[in-house]
């Protein structure tokens, strides 16, 4: 009997984990009580629209207490020059560590709009308002309103990010590792039109 099949698919059940994969590596940064900066390294986040985030941090973090006192934030995106240091504020509790910024030997600028630190280093910055937390068994967590996004100049080409240059990063929960986001292989919202 002849199958007439291009490929064959044959999927294999894995354990599943408590993410999907790629998951971006979202540098968050505040401001503790002291004014010393605090950076969490945070997979779980996303925009909820064009100038909302969500991100879902239990509220034991350091960083959460420090979102809802100084009432703003900065999202950034790590890449993959600063991967030691993107880890690093995630492996250490800035609750631990009262020197865990200054040991990256990253630094900051103030923010203009929120009280709170832009990282030099790590190439795009969103300075964000904080406008709610919600919590429970569903919550979403952090809710942020996007003020401003700034990018490095180096990574911009005609006027839009150039996200080769800017050499994202991913983490993938499957094997804990950091892979570099990067070579763009179609143009959303026009090559599904092939199929019409």
């Amino acid at each position: 009997m002849f199958i007439n099949q291009k490929e064959i698919f044959m999927k294999k059940e894995i354990k599943t984990t408590a993410a999907i994969f790629p998951m971006p590596v979202l540098m968050i940064s505040t401001f503790n009580e002291d004014g010393t900066v605090d950076v969490m390294n945070a997979a779980w986040g996303t925009m909820l629209s064009p100038d909302m985030v969500a991100l879902n941090l239990s509220e034991t973090h350091k960083t959460v207490e420090n979102i809802k006192e100084k009432k703003g934030f900065v999202v950034h995106i790590a890449d993959a020059k600063h991967m030691v240091e993107a880890d690093w504020f995630g492996v250490v509790s800035g609750r631990k560590d009262k020197d865990k910024f200054a040991k990256s030997k990253m630094t900051f600028e103030k923010s203009k709009l929120v009280d709170a630190p832009i990282i030099n280093e790590f190439p795009i910055a969103m300075e964000c308002e904080f406008i709610e937390y919600q919590g429970g068994e569903r919550g979403i967590g952090v809710i942020g309103k996007v003020l401003r996004t700034s990018v490095e100049e180096a990574n911009l080409k005609d006027g839009k990010v150039d996200v080769d240059s800017l050499e994202a990063i991913a983490f993938d929960p499957f094997t804990s590792g950091y892979y570099k986001v990067g070579g763009r292989v179609g143009n959303a919202f026009k090559d599904g039109f092939e199929l019409k």
